[in-house]
């Protein structure tokens, strides 16, 4: 086993560093080693093509009425505080709190009629297209990304296919990066920040002081370790594989795409850095993932999860969305305008939803409950028409009224725009024949 060792302080704001994964060995994939991995993602066969999508997800079930779907005539009991606004594209209004969204709606596509979401609090069905108790029954179905690597591979030996930015969270489901399911570990996501577990007894601060002492030195430690190893013998005696992860730590093409210190003060200023802690149970609100999402699919990276967010709002939903809703506001309006500025919005796709929508009725605490039976989607990028909304819901955001989009049309929408048709397939562990999605159906308002 190669282990590079050392210290730095935290950087991220997650409250984690951009060497927490330099080990090959682990590198939160199942204990399965980096060489191991890349032996097995050779076996799967790459191709040259270079499309990415970033997946958002909103841990907990986003207010769809309360954002992109206000209903300002229904009884105040149902309508909530929150205000229209007009967006540059005509009759589309959305919540007053994203302001700057609302000045570029043209590269936008709203979907208020999203329907089939499951009851769970789970990024499972935003990241598969199935609800878990699908996705289990049919021998645990991958997510996008694993399906992506497997299907494309890397763009880059020096970049993963798959990154996953979400941290730990106290609800294990709301931090799920995606899961490989039956493609097996070699297609699960790079997860740089997977921190560690607390030791009975041990406060936050605690760990924090020790996770910091323990890595003050790392940066300086690993330009020592690489060029003592490039002028011994052991880079030259390493297998195919090995010398790849060798490769992938030591490049410094991951680590500059994650260290966005590196970007230009005033670009990084208009994403905005966000929270620095989780969020409760929750992801924190760190709008420097979605900076780090940008700078990974530049670099390689095919697809890229973010989880953003606690927005289980069951008390004071008015009042913490009045926060919460303008860092997305100001992450997402900068990452869409990044790409566009950067010519990248016909290949990267973007996608922000969350597991399910929240009542039309305001409960004795401000809040609003866990509504499955509608919710909505953002779309952005990938050559899609945008500067439109697709289906609506009632008077009260109930039920959606027209043009019901499911889950497994969305990724098939974007699969579509990765250039993956729906007759391409892959094996289970029995070897059985799988499709990517058992139908197979773009939104046809927006290829």
């Amino acid at each position: 086993m190669l282990t590079i060792g050392g210290k730095v302080r935290g950087a991220f704001c997650d409250g984690l560093t951009r060497r927490d994964f330099l080990r090959v060995g682990g590198l939160a994939l199942g204990g399965m080693s980096l060489p191991q991995i890349l032996q097995s993602e050779a076996r799967a066969g790459v191709t040259s093509s270079h499309k990415a999508v970033i997946m958002v997800f909103l841990a907990g079930g986003p207010p769809h009425q309360d954002m992109f779907d206000l209903k300002p005539d229904a009884p105040s009991g149902i309508r909530g505080d929150f205000k229209p606004i007009a967006t540059n594209v005509q009759g589309i209004e959305i919540c007053e709190h994203m302001p700057r969204l609302a000045t570029m709606m043209d590269k936008f596509i709203v979907i208020r009629s999203m329907v089939g979401a499951g009851p769970d609090h789970s990024a499972g069905q935003c990241l598969t297209g199935y609800t878990d108790t699908i996705s289990k029954a049919q021998g645990g179905r991958p997510s996008f990304g694993s399906i992506v690597s497997r299907l494309r591979g890397p763009v880059d030996a020096s970049m993963p296919p798959f990154v996953g930015l979400s941290p730990r969270t106290g609800e294990v489901r709301w931090g799920n990066p995606g899961d490989p399911g039956y493609l097996g570990m070699k297609h699960a996501p790079f997860t740089p920040f997977r921190s560690e577990s607390k030791r009975n007894g041990e406060s936050d601060d605690q760990v924090d002081r020790d996770r910091l002492r323990g890595r003050m030195g790392l940066l300086n430690e690993m330009d020592v370790w690489r060029r003592e190893v490039e002028s011994s013998e052991a880079v030259g005696g390493m297998d195919e594989f090995s010398h790849r992860a060798y490769e992938i730590l030591t490049s410094g093409k991951l680590f500059r795409a994650l260290d966005v210190a590196k970007e230009d003060p005033k670009l990084r200023a208009k994403y905005g850095v966000g929270d620095m802690q989780n969020e409760a149970d929750g992801p924190p609100c760190c709008n420097d993932h979605f900076l780090m999402a940008r700078r990974l699919v530049e670099a390689g990276a095919r697809c890229v999860t973010i989880s953003f967010g606690r927005w289980d709002t069951h008390g004071q939903n008015f009042q913490s969305n009045a926060e919460r809703i303008p860092k997305l506001d100001k992450a997402l309006s900068a990452l869409v305008q990044d790409l566009h500025d950067r010519g990248l919005d016909k290949d990267v796709s973007v996608v922000v939803w969350g597991e399910f929508g929240r009542t039309p009725k305001i409960n004795k605490d401000a809040g609003r409950d866990h509504w499955p039976p509608v919710s909505f989607a953002l779309l952005a990028g990938g050559g899609m028409r945008t500067g439109q909304v697709i289906g609506s819901t009632n008077r009260y955001a109930e039920h959606a009224k027209d043009r019901p989009v499911t889950y497994p049309e969305v990724f098939s929408t974007l699969y579509h725009n990765m250039g993956i048709s729906g007759e391409e397939n892959m094996t289970d562990r029995s070897g059985r024949p799988m499709y990517l999605l058992d139908k197979f159906e773009p939104i046809r308002e927006v290829i």
